[in-house]
C-alpha cells in the first residue's frame, strides 16, 4: 500500500490541486500524497491564514502546524485577487490528463472557482468542496463540537462547565470523508467518464459522528442529556487509578477476559463475587460493570494507590490488562528519545526549521511503513509545477514572478 518508493504507491502519477487552509482539507490532502499523489498546495502570495499558525518552532518561528500538514506536497504561490493569477488557477485545476483536474478547497465566496466555472472548462472535473454548515455558515472544530453536545459531556463529573477537547476530531474526519469521497469520485470517473461536485460539511461530520454512536437516540428516549462521567467509560467499566508514586493509569474492562484478567491480578475475585451476590449483578456482563462502576472502583483503587507504576505496568501487563499510563506529549517525546519507538515517528531535517519530530502514514503494506517527508517552502515548486503542468517558458515566468502574479519560494531569494 505505502512503500518506500513513490513509484509503487497506489496513487502515483494522480495530481491533485488543493486550496485549502486550516485542518480539514489540508490532512485529507496529506493523506493522498501519502499514498503517492502529487498534491500541490495552492496559497495566495505571502500564505493562507493558516501559513503562520501555532504551534510555532522556538528556534526559527516557522510553524510547525503548516509544514506537519503539508508534508509531502508542492507549494505554489499565487495572486488570487489579480485577473491574471486567477487564470492561472483555472487552468492548472482544469489541466488535460486522465489523473488530473482534481480540485480539495474550502473557499467562499470564490465563484470563478466554483463548479460550474470550473467544469465548463472541463466536464469530467472532480471537485471536493469542504464547508463549516451545509448551508454555508462559517464554523471551525472549536465551535462545532459544543453545538453538537460534545463538550457538555466531557469534563469532570463534578463541573458544570462545559469542556471543549483540544483534538480537532470533526476537522480530522472531514478531512478523511473528503478523501474517500474524492477517491470514490475517481473510481467512478474511470468508469462513466463523469465528474463530480462533493461537499462535505464540518458540521455534518460531527452530527454523523454523534448520531451513528446512537448518542442522538439515546437522548431522544431519555428526554435529557446524559451526565458527565469524568474518566470513567460510559456503558462499560474503565476509570483511571493513581499508583503509590503518583503515576496514573487509565484501566478499561471491555470484555470478560479483560474483567477475569483485572480480578485475577488484584486478588480481588472472591471481594468482587460476594458483591455480586451481595447486588444481585453479573460484573461479566458489562452493563452491570457500568452500573456498579463507583463499588467496582473503590474495590480496585487501593491495589493501585499501594503500589508504584513499574510494579503496577509489569503485573498489568503480563496479566494481559487493558491499560495505559496518561503522558503528557512531552513525556511521550522524552520516551521516543531515551527508548526510540513507535515506529510511525521519526525525525526529519525539515527544511527552514532543523530536525524535527515527524510520521509516517499509518498504512502499511503488511509490517512495512512508507517513507518520511518534509514539507516545502511556500512557493517553492511555483515555476516548477506552471512549467510543467501549462507549459509556461522561462521568459513568462520571469514577468509573471515580476508584476507581483506570482512568487516563489524566499529561500531562493
Amino acid at each position: 500500500m505505502v512503500t518506500d518508493d513513490p513509484a509503487l504507491r497506489p496513487l502515483a502519477g494522480l495530481r491533485v490541486l488543493e486550496f485549502a487552509s486550516f485542518v480539514a482539507g489540508p490532512s485529507g490532502g496529506m493523506t493522498l500524497g501519502q499514498l503517492g499523489a502529487d498534491v500541490i498546495r495552492l496559497d495566495p502570495i505571502g500564505g493562507a491564514a493558516d501559513y503562520g499558525r501555532w504551534p510555532l518552532s522556538q528556534r526559527t518561528g516557522r510553524s510547525l502546524y503548516w509544514t506537519a500538514l503539508n508534508k509531502g506536497k508542492r507549494s505554489i504561490s499565487i495572486d488570487v485577487r489579480s485577473a491574471e493569477g486567477r487564470e492561472l488557477i483555472v487552468a492548472l485545476a482544469t489541466a488535460p490528463g486522465p489523473d488530473a483536474g482534481i480540485v480539495v478547497d474550502n473557499n467562499v465566496g470564490r465563484s470563478w472557482l466554483s463548479y460550474e466555472a470550473l467544469s465548463k472548462r472541463r466536464a469530467d472535473l472532480i471537485q471536493v468542496h469542504i464547508d463549516g454548515y451545509a448551508d454555508g455558515r462559517a464554523a471551525v472544530d472549536y465551535t462545532v463540537n459544543p453545538d453538537v453536545g460534545v463538550a457538555n459531556m466531557t469534563g469532570p463529573a463534578d463541573s458544570a462547565a462545559p469542556v471543549n477537547h483540544v483534538l480537532p476530531a470533526w476537522d480530522l474526519l472531514a478531512g478523511m470523508t473528503a478523501t474517500t469521497g474524492l477517491l470514490a469520485a475517481l473510481h467512478r470517473r474511470a468508469r462513466t467518464g463523469e465528474g463530480a461536485f462533493l461537499r462535505i460539511a464540518l458540521a455534518d461530520v460531527a452530527y454523523a459522528s454523534v448520531a451513528n454512536l446512537g448518542w442522538l437516540a439515546e437522548a431522544d428516549e431519555l428526554g435529557t442529556a446524559r451526565p458527565r462521567h469524568g474518566n470513567h467509560v460510559y456503558g462499560s467499566f474503565g476509570v483511571d487509578f493513581e499508583t503509590s508514586d503518583q503515576a496514573r493509569v487509565m484501566v478499561v474492562a471491555l470484555t470478560v477476559r479483560h474483567w477475569d484478567a483485572l480480578r485475577t491480578v488484584t486478588d480481588t475475585g472472591k471481594v468482587f463475587d460476594a458483591l455480586e451476590e451481595t447486588l444481585g449483578a453479573d460484573f461479566r456482563a458489562e452493563a452491570d460493570r457500568y452500573r456498579y462502576r463507583e463499588i467496582i472502583t473503590a474495590t480496585l483503587r487501593p491495589w493501585f494507590a499501594a503500589r508504584p507504576f513499574a510494579e503496577v505496568d509489569r503485573v498489568l501487563s503480563e496479566a494481559g490488562v487493558l491499560y495505559s499510563r496518561f503522558r503528557t506529549v512531552h513525556e511521550v517525546v522524552t520516551a521516543y528519545r531515551a527508548e526510540g519507538g513507535p515506529e510511525i515517528l521519526g525525525e526529519v531535517d525539515q527544511p527552514g526549521i532543523g530536525p524535527v519530530l515527524s510520521a509516517r502514514s499509518p498504512l502499511r503494506a503488511g509490517a512495512e511503513y512508507g517513507e518520511y517527508a518534509t514539507a516545502p517552502d511556500l512557493g517553492e515548486h511555483t515555476d516548477e509545477v506552471l512549467a510543467q503542468v501549462l507549459g509556461l517558458a522561462d521568459t513568462e515566468l520571469g514577468r509573471l514572478h515580476d508584476a507581483g502574479v506570482i512568487a516563489g519560494s524566499a529561500r531562493s531569494h
